[in-house]
């Protein structure tokens, strides 16, 4: 990671010394310990001792190993305990006393029936953050719905803006709405800790966070232009109908660009490259709300300009009149982009089985920040041992609880 000079004294990562008990599966709450752990945090992941977190399942994956859960889980240390055993539930309250931050993403009302209470877990540490990712939060007529990405993206509009007419709504072809989730989940940990550390006397709290909440977060606009304007924005393709033009078009060589030249000064010059001066005196197009409203005009001669054009002679001209554009890159493309490999956005993480693998890289960047090894997720109950020693136990009570299913 870059730092300002070679001489200073690299700072701490932003969240060292932070310690987060990840008690969660799958993606969106793993995801936002993940993202901690990025930036220093210290987080031990928990599973059952049978291993069967259906992320280990998940696609991508080998015979032999789970690709998704690498990267995923990656700089955790890896445990395992079944807190529904008593000797697990014991276990379990002893390590919140040294915790900063409890990750869970179970059904509503699952730990209170437990035996883990917010009551119980704030009695054993007055300061323990306790971040619940649910489906659609803690309250509600739907509070214990079970939920997974395509039914929080459906439900919270995200889904219904993705397609074409003919189409109908579409999904992302990856678990987008959990990994939004998780960027909030992650923001709420560091905003937690930003508020302890202030206001300390304050003690710990509970963050209630939906992921139905969360994808609609992002969707600002659309409540209160259904409200004030009555419109309901839907799936229209690769065409925004909130600026023009800014669509997708294809080349004489059939390669895909996307194209965006909403201002007026961009516009005008996209006008100018593309042979097209006619619009700019054209009342219609004065204004991106007039462009918008006939953008079929527009649109169909910027395509036929693409359909005459090989990308190459399209990359000429477009870059030579500053119009933003791109191909639309595959994951080939994104390794071999010279911007990416000189700022190593994608890194490599050292993996047990693979040796290393490639995985995104840290976000955000921290100028100055120390260089970590970045290491892969962990096998089930790979630090068992580190774990409970730290926590007074001697070689044989480990043995004896993993024998009882405790561990």
């Amino acid at each position: 990671m870059h730092t300002e000079t070679d001489t200073e004294t690299p700072r701490l990562p932003m969240l060292d010394g932070i310690n987060i008990l990840d008690f969660s599966t799958v993606l969106a709450a793993p995801f936002a310990a993940t993202l901690c752990a990025d930036l220093g945090a210290h987080v031990t992941k928990i599973e059952l001792p049978d291993g069967s977190d259906a992320l280990r399942g998940l696609a991508p994956t080998t015979p032999e190993h789970a690709l998704y859960w690498k990267v995923v889980n990656r700089n955790k240390q890896g445990i395992t305990l079944d807190v529904r055993q008593p000797e697990g539930r014991e276990l379990f309250l002893k390590a919140i006393a040294h915790t900063d931050v409890l990750v869970e993403n179970f059904r509503t009302g699952t730990l209170d029936k437990w035996g883990l209470d917010l009551k119980t877990l704030h009695a054993v540490n007055p300061k323990l953050v306790v971040l619940r990712i649910t489906g659609f939060g803690q309250t509600g007529p739907y509070a214990k719905r079970p939920g997974f990405a395509r039914i929080f993206e459906a439900m919270s509009g995200l889904t219904n803006l993705i397609g074409t007419p003919e189409s109908g709504p579409q999904h992302p072809n990856l678990p987008i709405g959990d990994l939004i989730t998780g960027v909030f989940g992650a923001f709420s940990i560091a905003s937690a800790m930003a508020s302890l550390r202030a206001r300390p006397e304050q003690g710990g709290f509970e963050i209630d966070l939906s992921a139905t909440e969360a994808i609609f977060r992002l969707l600002d606009p659309l409540a209160v232009e259904q409200e004030v304007l009555g419109y309901t924005r839907s799936h229209v393709g690769n065409r925004a109908d909130y600026t023009a033009p800014s669509n997708m078009y294809r080349s004489k060589d059939h390669i895909w660009v996307t194209l965006v030249a909403s201002s007026n000064p961009i516009f005008s010059r996209l006008c100018h490259a593309i042979g097209h001066v006619e619009w700019l005196s054209d009342p219609r197009f004065e204004t991106n709300p007039g462009r918008c409203r006939h953008v079929e005009v527009i649109d169909e001669g910027i395509s036929q300009w693409f359909a005459s054009h090989d990308f190459s002679e399209i990359e000429r001209v477009l870059g030579q009149a500053d119009v933003p554009y791109t191909k639309v890159f595959n994951i080939k493309d994104v390794l071999a982009d010279p911007q990416v490999q000189h700022r190593q956005s994608v890194m490599r993480i050292e993996d047990p089985d693979l040796g290393s693998i490639p995985a995104p890289c840290v976000v955000p960047r921290v100028v100055g920040a120390a260089v970590r090894q970045h290491r892969s997720g962990p096998a089930v109950g790979e630090h068992n041992a580190i774990f409970y020693n730290e926590l007074g136990l001697i070689e044989e009570e480990i043995a004896q609880l993993k024998t009882r299913g405790v561990l």
